[in-house]
């Protein structure tokens, strides 16, 4: 995709804070610092679109961004922050799980790991989710920089069988090399036809 235009909209924490529904919508989800803000940096081309910290849990509301006036992209909090208060991450869960299943221009879900650990049980919680929404998820393995080619082989593989899938399914992706870039695009435009 031509990225022509990519702009911040709108954090919202409430329903009735979210912009109209006038566009279809793909959603970032993924652990605190496993890359969603630095993906959709990526994806548009722009180094600070989504804000992005060395700090995790720095993304506690839902931000939208509108991409070519034709797409939103919302980066959601991230999970499994473990220096975040219990009662901060009591709130989150309830708003991401409120715009997940409210949103019926919701198209897709984005979910983002670090390539350098096995996902956990909020990863296998939210796949659930998704599937019992009928909602399509896209996973993107991140920081494949980090690894070497047969290193990046072998934790794929840990990977999808963690998450149940098929390591075909999985992307490997780096904001610094631009892996998987082009995968990413094909699989986002997919879910928008």
């Amino acid at each position: 995709m031509i990225i022509r235009s990519a702009e911040f909209i709108t954090s919202a924490v409430k329903p009735d804070q979210y912009p109209p529904e006038s566009l279809p919508e793909i959603a970032f989800a993924g652990r605190s610092n496993a890359g969603k803000s630095s993906l959709i940096n990526a994806l548009v081309n722009r180094k600070n679109l989504a804000k992005t910290s060395s700090t995790p849990g720095k993304t506690r509301l839902i931000n939208f961004f509108t991409i070519n006036n034709a797409v939103y992209f919302v980066d959601l909090p991230g999970y499994g922050y473990a220096k975040v208060s219990q009662s901060e991450k009591r709130y989150w869960k309830p708003m991401v799980e409120s715009y997940l299943s409210s949103r019926k221009t919701l198209r897709g879900v984005v979910i983002i790991s670090d390539i350098r650990r096995v996902p956990g049980a909020e990863e296998i919680e939210l796949m659930g989710w998704l599937a019992n929404l009928h909602i399509p998820a896209i996973i993107i393995s991140s920081k494949a920089d980090k690894l070497s080619k047969n290193e990046q082989f072998r934790q794929r593989k840990a990977v999808s069988r963690a998450l149940s899938t098929e390591p075909e399914e999985l992307i490997l992706f780096s904001a610094k090399t631009r892996q998987g870039m082009d995968k990413v695009w094909e699989k986002i435009e997919a879910v928008l036809l």
